[in-house]
């Protein structure tokens, strides 16, 4: 073999070896893919998923499937550069970088606990919704959860605070603690009234602005609810609140008489608040597709996410505008009655 011969062998080799080691090597993405899907009106196990006691239910042959993502990589456990390159060829899947679903500065754990914690919130969120649409008198408190330390509010509130009165309203709720901040302009000051230790105390605090433009206090807040009926919500290993409009859908069917899904397959996302508020959700596309292969022909889908979703649908899966509970109800009751003017994105 020839000296030119042997170096180009030498050469080519080497190029290989260092492909192949360049295509092992870890990426800052994450993969979203299709995760699994689960209906609301059934159980998990042996355990019906939504479980009510002291109040009269009834079932409904139909489904309504609460969808996912499945998340692949992160900080620990990153993408090598293949499984990157194959996921940005595949339409159901979104490769985007692990920022933003891993924030610098939070360990895995933290951000597991935040997800846990969301989840928790979907779910009384979500019950206080369904029930207050039904005319069900509920009782709720508003408490400081946590204090932004950049917030005007440090040294003024306190974790465990309970929130009564906001510019001189009482407060029911989180929602119309955000409805009413957000209406004035950052740097304003919003007049509050809590409860600690006994007393009430007035207090005013200055807004300030989010990166998202809104103008907030820079306090989290939960509700705290007081329920006439034992409500439970058993559902492991999923986390966030993407969640909350299809539980609350499932809570309103099981009280109402009757069948809102009509015996269909229906599959939904979506944020929702205690006012019933449906909010937008990431990984639209992913659970479309996760629905639709699940069999669902209606998706419900946040207001705020139709365009992205008008996109992405897959065939055969009807697109429905939620932007309220009451909103989600009402599409249904149309699709059931087969009459017009379902809510389309």
């Amino acid at each position: 073999m020839s000296r030119r011969t042997l170096t180009l062998a030498v050469a080519g080799f080497l190029v290989v070896l260092l492909s192949a080691v360049a295509a092992l090597l870890p990426v800052p993405y994450v993969a979203l893919s299709p995760g699994p899907v689960t209906n609301t009106l059934g159980a998990v196990g042996k355990m019906e998923l939504i479980r009510i006691e002291g109040r009269e239910t009834y079932p409904d042959r139909g489904r309504l499937d609460l969808t996912t993502v499945s998340v692949l990589g992160g900080p620990s456990r990153r993408l090598d550069l293949v499984t990157a390159l194959r996921g940005w060829l595949d339409d159901t899947v979104a490769i985007v970088p692990e920022k933003q679903v891993y924030p610098d500065g939070q360990s895995p754990e933290e951000i597991e606990e935040q997800s846990a914690t969301e989840m928790r919130d979907s779910q009384e969120n979500a019950t206080t919704a369904a029930l207050r649409h039904l005319g069900i008198p509920v009782t709720t408190r508003l408490l400081v959860a946590e204090v932004d330390p950049a917030s005007f509010a440090r040294g003024k509130l306190r974790r465990g605070d309970e929130l009564f009165e906001v510019d001189g309203e009482q407060v029911v709720g989180g929602a119309q603690l955000r409805d009413v901040v957000t209406a004035h302009e950052p740097g304003d000051t919003v007049r509050l009234v809590v409860g600690r230790g006994g007393r009430r105390i007035p207090l005013s605090v200055r807004t300030r602005k989010a990166p998202d433009g809104r103008t907030i206090v820079g306090v989290g807040t939960r509700d705290e609810a007081d329920y006439p009926f034992v409500v439970e919500i058993s559902l492991q290993d999923v986390g966030g609140p993407s969640a909350g409009t299809m539980f609350a859908l499932g809570i309103v069917d099981k009280l109402t008489p009757g069948s809102l899904t009509g015996g269909e397959h229906i599959a939904g996302t979506g944020t929702i608040d205690d006012a019933g508020q449906v909010g937008a959700i990431g990984g639209i596309t992913q659970k479309m597709v996760a629905a639709r292969e699940a069999g669902a022909t209606v998706f419900l889908a946040p207001a705020r996410n139709c365009a992205e979703a008008l996109r992405t649908k897959p065939d055969g899966l009807r697109l429905v505008r939620a932007k309220t509970l009451t909103d989600a109800v009402r599409a249904l009751d149309l699709i059931r009655e087969g009459r017009r003017g379902v809510p389309r994105c």
